[in-house]
């Protein structure tokens, strides 16, 4: 409402009307946010409790492909088989090494099994 110079009380005419905000043209290039992120956990490792991080020092490891700095996962429910990428405890020492087609020697004891090697882009 508004007093006029004669004192009168007059109506305002224009209201606010609440509004709904709609789309038009094209898409937000935002809507990229909504979607989940990709969780390494969920999709590297199948069991938690029996998995662990290692960083390897040092570039001893390249004829398995394994660099400085990179990083291994080793799941240790996964049982010991020939071929397979392996921390193994030798006489008091962790090593990696591929298990032979033999198997595992008596002098050797499988630690776990490594599924991923997290290499830096360099």
């Amino acid at each position: 409402m508004k007093i006029d110079l004669k004192g009168r009380l007059t109506h305002k005419s224009e209201r606010h009307s609440a509004g709904v905000s709609q789309q038009s043209g094209f898409p937000s290039p935002a809507t990229h946010y909504r979607e989940p992120s990709i969780n390494l956990h969920q999709e590297l490792i199948g069991n938690s409790d029996a998995t662990f991080f290692i960083r390897v020092c040092g570039h001893s490891l390249s004829e398995f492909n394994i660099m400085d700095n990179d990083v291994l996962i080793v799941d240790r429910s996964v049982p010991p088989t020939s071929n397979l990428l392996a921390v193994v405890i030798r006489d008091g020492n962790f090593e990696i090494i591929r298990i032979p087609k033999e198997g595992m020697t008596e002098s050797m004891i499988f630690w776990g099994a490594i599924i991923y090697t997290i290499h830096r882009a360099r």
